[in-house]
């Protein structure tokens, strides 16, 4: 029997699968798809925290929502399960007596392929795919950090975390230098839509993705995702999701303090995103560093909440729980099937839709993104089947 033989050390089988994580990654991609869509909404004039607000009082209300509850959550909560996800690999290699080499091994090859499709998602699609990020913080991981204790990976998570207050304090110091200096507002923005969504030549936009892509690969691994994949890998090794009877107290401790922080820290973000509150770009910038450093509490308290959901619902599985779960199974091709819609509909080189919706119709359009692929996972988890881009992945990592 060979190393990766998927028939023994392969994926984990549907029936051995833990419902906690499952049900998180797909409500993980609702939250993905209401934050991308802000990347394609061009010509709509100012846009605090890149929610335009020209809308009505129902589209600051969604700019409201999206900011404190979405913006900035979501790749939080994405990360804790990615590092879980990287511990439940290694620990099945473990039990079936694969050595740490050949684990580091399978984990490089992972991701690897996941920098590949990250890499063409991003030139193709869509620069601010998420998927080189993760598969670039994966092989630092795997080199740096897998066999770690605990406390170390604590540790480190603190120190990203302050490298990423840091990055996003300096932005804001030069920020307010270039207000003095007399730059336009407009060229200020905190957050601003994508340039390769703006421009209607497709080739450029192609050229620009190329650029954008691996800056933003940088900035993600740099500032964004480390800490909570580190986290993750510590709950992982405790198994906080799939024994959840055993550490609920816990659990119920992330959701309350982890909402707390997440909501202070991004209340003043929201609030200007919403209109209520009319600050100058530095001052905005700095709303801004503390949303995104105070992001990863809600996305600990997203995946805290889950776990006490999978555990309420373990036994009871009914049509949503079912959905969501069949969504979280085939997270790959549901987030690449976003694409596939978002990209050639919003964008300004495609049908430029991204420029005549406001805050409320992007919701809903990213809803009803949502929801198809929804379908599409049902569809595949009745008929036995896996999502294609899972297959194609596990197909060239368990070869």
């Amino acid at each position: 029997m060979t190393l990766l033989d998927a028939s023994n050390q392969g994926p984990v089988r549907s029936g051995a699968r833990v419902l906690a994580p499952d049900l998180a990654r797909g409500f993980m991609l609702l939250l993905i798809a209401l934050a991308n869509t802000s990347a394609y909404m061009v010509g709509h004039g100012r846009a605090p925290m890149g929610h335009p607000l020209d809308g009505t009082a129902a589209d600051r209300a969604v700019n409201f929502v999206l900011t404190i509850a979405v913006d900035g959550r979501s790749y939080p909560l994405f990360a804790f399960l990615f590092g879980y996800g990287i511990v439940q690999i290694l620990r099945r290699q473990e039990d079936h007596g694969v050595g740490r080499a050949r684990v580091q091994l399978l984990l490089r090859r992972r991701h690897a392929w996941l920098l590949l499709f990250g890499a063409l998602h991003g030139g193709l699609l869509f620069s601010g795919d998420i998927l080189g990020t993760y598969g670039a913080a994966g092989l630092i991981i795997g080199a740096l950090f897998l066999f770690r204790d605990d406390r170390t990976l604590y540790r480190w998570s603190v120190v990203f975390l302050a490298v990423s207050a840091l990055f996003f304090s300096l932005v804001a110091v030069l920020f307010g230098l270039l207000e003095a200096a007399g730059a336009e507002r407009g060229e200020l923005d905190a957050a601003a839509p994508l340039a390769s969504a703006t421009t209607t030549n497709p080739p450029a936009a192609f050229l620009l993705r190329l650029a954008e892509w691996p800056a933003g690969v940088l900035e993600g691994v740099l500032v964004t995702v480390l800490p909570a994949i580190l986290l993750g890998m510590v709950a992982a090794r405790h198994r906080l999701l799939e024994d959840a009877a055993r550490h609920l107290e816990t659990l119920r401790g992330i959701v309350g303090v982890g909402l707390t922080v997440s909501l202070l820290g991004g209340l003043p973000a929201a609030l200007a995103a919403a209109g209520v509150v009319d600050a100058s770009p530095g001052v905005e910038m700095w709303m801004l560093t503390l949303h995104r450093v105070t992001g990863i509490g809600g996305g600990l308290a997203f995946a805290a909440l889950f776990g006490i959901l999978g555990y309420r619902l373990r036994n009871r599985r009914g049509l949503v729980t079912f959905a969501l779960a069949a969504v979280g199974k085939r997270s790959l091709t549901c987030y690449l099937a976003q694409s596939l819609v978002f990209a050639p509909v919003l964008s300004a080189w495609g049908f430029g839709l991204g420029g005549r919706l406001h805050s409320a119709e992007m919701a809903m359009f990213a809803v009803g993104t949502w929801l198809l692929t929804v379908g599409i996972a049902v569809s595949l988890e009745r008929s036995g089947q896996k999502g294609p881009a899972e297959a194609l992945l596990r197909g060239r990592v368990y070869r």
